[in-house]
């Protein structure tokens, strides 16, 4: 069945549910006079709810119980020999599924193959009519029981409402949960990674040269840090020196300056930057601003290679700086216009305005848009893949090749490469090690959005 057609259904459904809940509070408020004690759409809420959960319920334990029927069946059919073979029995199973789904299979088909097909089919299309059958049973059941329950006192807005909480409650302790098991995971590969080379020489090694070589080979490269990290650190500071006076300015002419019809155009314009994919930022740089800024150093007598950090850095500040003007223009935007005219009231300028009163009130907000897009700067791969030049060396000039840590996951994760070796279990160190930095800017971004909100609130 088309999912389009599913989707529609459902929507169909749970809207004449919510009305059958909406047009029974309104008859029981009319026939017996009585004031009800929720609204009318909290009811008809109600009896939504109580159509999506038990379906929902339903369709879930079969997307469960329906694989574990399937293997069954598909078990039944195989010969002795092949169920004896676990591998033989994956690649039947395939074929089977593959003859089922009508892709076709490579070969001559099996008896038993076109056997068990043919039985797989026939389940599969009375599953669904079955499926369809309880799921719709399911939801009139609890939609009827759920109208048959109301009644003037029933605290139909308080169910809601607590529904609505778990709902809440649980994304919340989903995204947690996915937080850290995404650490733990780095964690562990990153403790076998550390079992091949000693932490103090992987945090503070000048040298990045791993060598690829088999598990347990004496031959295994270094694995120094701080190349990387200065690397990193580099284009974050060259794309903040971009994007951050540019942004903030930009934010602070079009929240205090420009006309409503100049913001109308000026600020979507602004943010189109930000839509714009990292990969076509990435071919700009390569293409355009490296031979660019080569040829300018050429003319002033400085040598800049067309692939360096500052090439990195100026585009990658470019690109973020819809982040810093938008996020600084909403917080400018939110500071109280009682601040705003009692300073012009008390004599001072526009300009003395916006430097003394609006920044400073907004400083919480905009410190946590900085922080931000260096946490952006900071995890950016595509940029720096094409325009840094992957050169893993330690060096104080912005116009030389360098390579990141993003940059360098990318290389140790790719192309044939044998996962237990410490060349590949590196990468989720340099991980590691990025979400650690990002934790302490959020750190330091909360603690002085702490301290500036109390001397403002």
């Amino acid at each position: 069945m088309n999912t389009l057609i599913v989707i529609v259904f459902a929507l169909v459904i749970l809207g004449f549910a919510y009305q059958l809940g909406l047009s029974r509070s309104k008859s029981i408020q009319a026939t017996t006079g009585k004031r009800m004690h929720s609204r009318p759409g909290h009811y008809g809420m109600l009896v939504l709810l109580w159509c999506l959960i038990p379906a929902a319920i339903v369709y879930i334990v079969w997307l469960i119980v329906e694989p574990m029927i399937a293997t069954s069946i598909i078990n039944s059919f195989l010969p002795p020999d092949v169920a004896a073979d676990s591998g033989e029995v994956i690649r039947s199973t395939q074929r089977i599924n593959s003859l089922v789904s009508g892709f076709g299979v490579a070969g001559e088909v099996r008896p038993y193959e076109r056997a068990a097909a043919e039985q797989l089919s026939t389940f599969h299309l009375i599953a669904r009519m079955a499926l369809i059958a309880m799921v719709a049973a399911a939801a009139a059941a609890g939609a009827l029981y759920a109208r048959g329950r109301i009644s003037p006192t029933m605290r139909a807005r308080n169910q809601v409402e607590g529904f609505i909480k778990i709902v809440l409650i649980t994304c919340s302790v989903i995204a947690i949960l996915t937080t850290v098991g995404i650490v733990l995971s780095m964690l562990g590969e990153a403790l076998r990674f550390f079992t091949y080379i000693n932490p103090i020489d992987f945090f503070f090694g000048t040298t990045w040269n791993p060598r690829f070589s088999s598990v347990g080979s004496s031959n295994q490269g270094e694995f120094g840090l701080l190349p990387l990290l200065w690397g990193t650190i580099m284009i974050t500071i060259i794309a903040m020196l971009v994007a951050v006076p540019v942004g903030l300015m930009s934010a602070v002419y079009l929240s205090e300056y420009a006309g409503p019809k100049l913001r109308f155009f000026a600020k979507p314009l602004l943010e189109v930057l930000a839509g714009i994919p990292t990969i076509v930022y990435g071919f700009f740089a390569l293409v355009t601003v490296g031979p660019f800024f080569s040829g300018l150093g050429a003319l002033i007598g400085l040598q800049v290679q067309a692939t360096s950090a500052f090439t990195a850095g100026v585009v990658m500040g470019i690109m973020i700086i819809p982040f810093v003007s938008s996020l600084s223009d909403d917080i400018i935007s939110q500071v109280p216009k009682a601040m705003h005219d009692g300073s012009l009231g008390l004599g001072a300028t526009k300009s003395e305005t916006i430097r003394k009163v609006i920044l400073p009130a907004a400083l919480p907000g905009i410190v946590g848009a900085f922080l931000l897009a260096v946490s952006r700067a900071i995890g950016e791969t595509m940029i720096v893949v094409l325009a840094a030049g992957n050169s893993p060396v330690l060096t104080a000039n912005p116009f030389e090749a360098v390579s990141t840590v993003t940059v360098t996951i990318v290389n140790q994760l790719t192309g044939d490469v044998d996962f237990a070796s410490p060349q590949s279990l590196v990468a989720f160190a340099l991980g590691l090690t990025l979400f650690v930095i990002t934790l302490g800017l959020n750190v330091v971004a909360l603690h002085i959005v702490r301290k500036y909100r109390e001397q403002y609130e």
